[in-house]
């Protein structure tokens, strides 16, 4: 397992971490994700062999958010 941290741009609320949490948590290769609104951040533990980070990135972009570089 590898573990990455993206910062989050586009949480108004805990809600928005929440909805982004359970986004991630539900991907496949996905093992832990867990969405801090206060930090605006998403570390999120996968397995390298079933989904690549752009993937993961894609899904918070689909879920209406931004990954800041």
């Amino acid at each position: 397992m590898e573990k990455v941290e993206f910062e989050v741009v586009g949480m108004h609320c805990t809600g928005c971490s929440t909805r982004l949490e359970k986004v991630l948590n539900n991907l496949d290769g996905v093992n832990f994700a867990k969405v801090d609104f206060e930090d605006k951040r998403a570390v999120v533990e996968y397995d390298s062999d079933k989904i690549r980070i752009v993937e993961i990135k894609e899904a918070i972009l689909d879920a209406g958010f931004e990954v800041k570089e």
